[in-house]
């Protein structure tokens, strides 16, 4: 949307500046994309008067000029035919820039004699294409800049263009007249009021309008009014420069005056040559099929259900969009049927967009016209077409209503204040709204008819908003609920989850975020693939099933990696697998995938293959930082997708299993194209035991100031009997002297016979009370014994 500064001050009386109001309307959501001031590019140039001018004695066609300007009497050579003595002039000292020739003028010589500056002709300075001679100026003093002696004397030369962009909820701002409310709302001006126009018909209308009663949902009113005895021809020359200003082209009066309105008010008009129109004019919805040869030069094909205009012979005009060249205006014109209608946004866009036409009526029915326009629209257009064109005007011709768009929203004002976050006081509040044009009834605010984006109370916060400006808000920090320490925030599972990713991070991992959705083959591969977890509407054949784990995911990025040649891989993963299609069947897992060798080759032989030890480390260094037990079993049984003989379940029981570590089974590997070994761990944060303290403290420590015992001890056992049972079954013998039991020794074959091996472990007293004495430390021997005996079969070696 352009338009001019003289042009807003029609409406406006303001005093403001081209650079605050530009300011003005981007702080009220109308964002200037451009000003484009003419006087910008004047400013340099200066009024001289010619005291001398003589003939150059080496040119026929030059003048030497004795110039008198603000910095003296300057020599300037001159080769236009009417530069003579005693004119006043426009001059151009050296240093300035002349836009017209795109050149900087410098002091320069000529034929030999020397000229310091240049009187230049209209086209130099871009203000026309007059150039047959330099710019007389019928007054003006020496050294008065030409930018001043244009405001007073030319004021359309030096007129700002302002041009703002629209966003669609903001059609009232498509007219001048909208946005100088907006400016006036704001303070930087007083609104003229629009003048109430009313011009009495003489005689009934030749051309009379109907619409059809299927057609009144997109066409509920259309006014229009025979005018006769016109004399079409150029418009004014203010007329003229406005149109030219703005982008448009000049047409003829009849054309122009409907442009101006579209622009002015944001009232679209139309006008027909009656003397083409057939009979009376229809507003009805298209049967399909029907051509209109329009204003642009091409011929449409009309689709069911457009609105159109027709006479008793054909379609004559677009509704809301574009007329017809054969009833269009020419200079031959003297009888003309003016039209002023409201029509609606939807149905407007549907056909602008089919038959792909773009007009500036289209764009304002489209986003809402003012439907209450129509009435005053089409008498101030018939009241300017009779001061200038002169004729007589007919009655009005009234199809259909006025649509009632009238709807009032509850006023809060403390609401405003606490949702804006300033303090605007509620006279003030009130007094927005009303210079925006709302009607106040109590605390109910009825919307004017010219703003179709208002569609509740959260719309009226939005205009007291905007108008006291949000650049004014300042930042308050919030209000803690409680005093003291705050409240935790994250939940345990959250905690967790963001502990598991810092920690698996920090061991050397890289994390990997890979789809919810997994190949059939690999939900298959890992325990699933059934109905449950299968999308209905699925993005690829590749991503049909929820995942069952996390691993497939790593897996199919492992072997990416491997193809392109990273052998060397450590990816984790924190995400839900899935087991089923409901919400609930759904649990947060970790997991991490170790693939090649654990570093780069050395002469120290330091790298080595990643084994299952790798992953049990890994996933335990999680688990204690999740917040698991220190004491863990670990147990066999999981699922397929492991190695039978080479992982482990880290539990606290048989049902609580908090995770699982080792290699992942050859055929799974081979499946998903994975070069092996590949070594992963899966955690279920869920599993892990909530502690029992849940306050922000911790305890006191402890510390032991009294010396610890360790005593070794070797058992011969069955082949088949695990470490761990051994290790626990020992740790369980005193609970509270026992610090820790490890193994340091294994030992198969010799004289322990077949099926037997021996498994030494060292167990480390810590007292508490006391210092040990030696009966105290057979005491504990002696349990330790019996519970491994007991747990285990196995017997003290000898």
């Amino acid at each position: 949307m352009k338009f001019t500064l003289s042009w807003l001050k029609d409406h406006l009386e303001t005093t403001a500046s081209v650079d605050e109001i530009a300011e003005a309307l981007t702080d009220l959501g109308l964002e200037v994309e451009g000003v484009e001031n003419p006087a910008d590019r004047l400013g340099a140039f200066t009024i001289g008067k010619v005291l001398k001018a003589e003939k150059h004695p080496d040119a026929d066609k030059l003048r030497v000029c004795s110039v008198q300007t603000d910095e003296g009497t300057l020599q300037i050579i001159c080769g236009a035919p009417n530069a003579r003595e005693g004119i006043t002039v426009v001059v151009a000292k050296p240093g300035t820039y002349v836009p017209g020739i795109d050149t900087t003028i410098q002091v320069g010589k000529i034929r030999g004699i020397e000229s310091h500056g240049m009187m230049c002709s209209e086209r130099e300075m871009e203000m026309s294409d007059e150039h047959d001679g330099i710019i007389e100026l019928p007054s003006g003093e020496v050294g008065e800049r030409f930018t001043d002696w244009l405001a007073a004397n030319r004021p359309a030369v030096v007129d700002p263009v302002i041009e703002i962009a629209i966003t669609p909820n903001r059609p009232d701002a498509l007219g001048v007249h909208g946005i100088a409310r907006d400016l006036a709302a704001r303070g930087l001006g007083t609104l003229k009021p629009l003048a109430e126009v009313t011009v009495p018909g003489s005689f009934p209308s030749p051309v009379s309008v109907s619409i059809d009663e299927d057609t009144l949902d997109v066409c509920p009113v259309f006014y229009g009014r025979y005018i006769r005895g016109v004399k079409n021809g150029p418009s004014p020359a203010w007329l003229q420069t406005r149109l030219k200003a703005v982008g448009l082209r000049p047409i003829s009066f009849l054309v122009d005056v409907t442009n101006f309105f579209t622009f002015d008010r944001n009232r679209p008009l139309h006008v027909f040559d009656a003397d083409k129109v057939t009979g009376n004019l229809r507003v009805h919805r298209a049967i399909g099929g029907e051509t209109l040869e329009a204003l642009d030069e091409r011929t449409y094909t009309l689709e069911p259900g457009m609105v159109a205009i027709s006479d008793d012979a054909a379609v004559e005009s677009l509704g809301g969009i574009m007329g017809g060249e054969p009833s269009g205006v020419s200079g031959e014109t003297v009888n003309v049927f003016l039209e002023a209608a409201y029509f609606d946004t939807v149905r407007t866009a549907y056909t602008g967009r089919a038959l792909k036409i773009n007009s500036d009526a289209r764009y304002r029915f489209e986003r809402g016209i003012d439907p209450a326009s129509v009435a005053p629209g089409i008498e101030a257009a018939t009241r300017m077409i009779l001061d200038i064109a002169g004729g007589e005007a007919s009655d009005l011709v009234i199809a259909g209503a006025i649509p009632d768009v009238s709807r009032a929203y509850r006023l809060d004002t403390d609401r405003v204040v606490s949702l804006v976050g300033m303090e605007i006081p509620a006279e003030t509040q009130r007094a927005t709204l009303t210079a925006l044009g709302f009607t106040l009834d109590g605390d109910m605010a009825n919307v004017p008819s010219w703003r179709p984006d208002v569609l509740g109370e959260a719309d009226l916060v939005e205009e007291v908003a905007r108008v006291a400006s949000l650049t004014k808000l300042q930042g308050q920090p919030m209000k803690r609920p409680q005093a003291g320490v705050p409240t935790v925030i994250l939940s345990p599972m959250q905690k967790r989850e963001q502990v598991a990713r810092r920690t698996t991070a920090a061991l050397g991992y890289n994390e990997c975020v890979t789809y919810s959705f997994v190949d059939k083959l690999a939900a298959e591969l890992f325990g699933d693939g059934d109905d449950a977890t299968m999308l209905a509407n699925p993005i690829s054949a590749d991503l049909s099933h929820m995942r069952p784990s996390l691993l497939p995911g790593l897996l199919r990025a492992a072997a990416r990696n491997q193809a392109r040649g990273f052998g060397d891989l450590a990816l984790f993963e924190v995400g839900a697998a899935f087991h089923g299609g409901e919400p609930e069947e759904q649990s947060l897992q970790v997991s991490g995938l170790l693939v090649g060798r654990t570093g780069p080759k050395d002469v120290h032989g330091a790298s080595r293959p990643v084994d299952l030890y790798d992953v049990k480390a890994d996933a335990e260094a999680v688990l204690a930082a999740m917040g698991a037990p220190a004491r863990m079993q670990v147990m066999r049984g999981a699922e397929g997708w492991w190695h039978p003989g080479r992982h482990g379940k880290l539990c606290l029981g048989p049902k609580k299993v908090m995770g699982v570590f080792g290699e992942l089974h050859p055929k799974v590997l081979k499946a998903l194209d994975v070069k092996g070994p590949a070594v992963a761990f899966t955690l279920y944060p869920a599993e892990i035991p909530l502690p029992r303290r849940t306050g922000a403290s911790r305890g006191a420590v402890r510390l032991a100031d009294l010396q610890a015992v360790e005593r070794d001890f070797a058992f011969v056992v069955d082949a088949d009997v695990q470490a761990l049972d051994l290790v626990n079954a020992a740790a369980g013998a005193d609970k509270a002297l026992i610090e820790e039991v490890r193994v340091f020794d294994e030992f198969i074959g010799g004289s322990l016979g077949e099926g037997k091996k021996s498994l030494a472990i060292t167990v480390r007293l810590q007292p508490t009370e006391a210092t040990l004495k030696e009966k105290d430390i057979e005491a504990v021997a002696a349990k330790i014994v019996e519970k491994v005996s007991k747990a285990t079969g196995g017997t003290l070696r000898g």
